[in-house]
């Protein structure tokens, strides 16, 4: 009861700040950002176009990958209409294909820049049942499995970039208060729902795919303190908001709930700023491994503290993305 009285009036936290906080607010007091280099998914719209504007409007070179180009170009000319000077480099990237993901990484490479901050922030909910060209189901491969690949296949040249440039890098996976909704096994439900052996929950699915992207910062801190790398990766909850997320569902019924509980939701400069926070703040130099809620640490679900789920879906998750070799034809003698 009095963590959501503290929700509602905007109290601040430890951090200094609280639910009402905005983006630009939050890194106000940062340092400057002109020395980083910033990859951010999702970035064309809602939470993730905010996080881009007020990135820019602190120095950030931003690298903006994107399905939809036209938009990504949109959002381009509107950092640099609004901060002239400002570097924004569009790119192709559909998360839900493994393949463009690695010409993704493959482009972004070639450029030779570095990376100091890598913003898992894309998600989407789909109402309807879909399989991904990889044969997975849609949610689950756009939200995380797509982050979970392109983080993977970027972690050398982040760990590189820290190393030559002394600047600690950071990784950040947006993920929803929504992972609590799921229990059980999601390996085993993910299986059960792409061979339709259960019917497919656009809400169950959408909760699976945030409980992975807790799991996966989890296991994520592992792997980067394997390698010595001076990168970090923490976990963010954004908030409740309407945004195009949701445009699936769009209708009366989503349109009253919306209305009804309209005081417990966030603009979107507020819920863009723990991200920021989290992306920026240099109270949080070193910190990793973390949740974090209205720019403060918070406590994810039971099933996303376990660290036998995290390596188990890792494990998985390597399987799932992995170049599947096509068998050789016996040649006739």
């Amino acid at each position: 009861m009095l963590e959501t009285i503290r929700y509602l009036i905007g109290s601040a936290g430890s951090s200094g700040f609280g639910s009402k906080s905005t983006a630009e607010e939050v890194t106000e007091a940062s340092p400057d950002l002109r020395s980083i280099t910033a990859i951010i998914t999702g970035a064309t719209s809602g939470i993730g176009a905010e996080t881009a504007r007020v990135l820019a409007m602190r120095g950030a070179r931003l690298v903006i990958p994107a399905r939809n180009l036209k938009a990504a170009q949109e959002t381009k000319a509107r950092i640099n209409a609004e901060f002239p000077g400002s570097e924004v480099i569009v790119l192709l990237l559909d998360l839900s294909s493994f393949s463009s993901v690695r010409s993704f990484v493959a482009r972004f490479l070639s450029l030779q820049l570095p990376l100091n901050l890598l913003i898992n922030n894309a998600g989407k909910f789909s109402h309807n049942y879909a399989l991904s060209e990889d044969g997975i189901e849609m949610t689950f491969a756009t939200n995380y499995l797509g982050h979970f690949l392109l983080t993977k296949l970027l972690m050398e040249k982040m760990t590189e970039t820290a190393r030559i440039t002394g600047i600690e890098g950071r990784i950040i996976n947006v993920s929803s208060g929504i992972h609590a909704w799921f229990t059980g096994d999601g390996l085993r439900y993910l299986d059960l729902v792409t061979s339709k052996k259960i019917p497919y929950n656009g809400t169950r699915a959408y909760a699976l795919s945030k409980l992975a992207n807790v799991l996966h910062t989890k296991e994520l801190v592992e792997k980067l303190e394997e390698m010595g790398a001076n990168v970090t990766a923490n976990c963010v909850h954004p908030g409740i908001v309407r945004t195009r997320l949701i445009r699936d569902r769009e209708g009366f019924l989503t349109d009253l709930t919306f209305f009804l509980a309209s005081k417990l939701l966030k603009t979107i400069p507020q819920a863009a700023a723990t991200t920021c926070y989290v992306a920026a703040s240099s109270a949080l130099a070193g910190v990793t491994g973390k949740y974090f809620s209205d720019c403060n640490l918070a406590s994810p679900s039971a099933a996303a503290g376990s660290w036998q789920e995290a390596a188990k879906l890792w494990s998985a998750s390597e399987e799932m993305t992995a170049v599947k070799q096509m068998p050789e034809l016996d040649k006739a003698t």
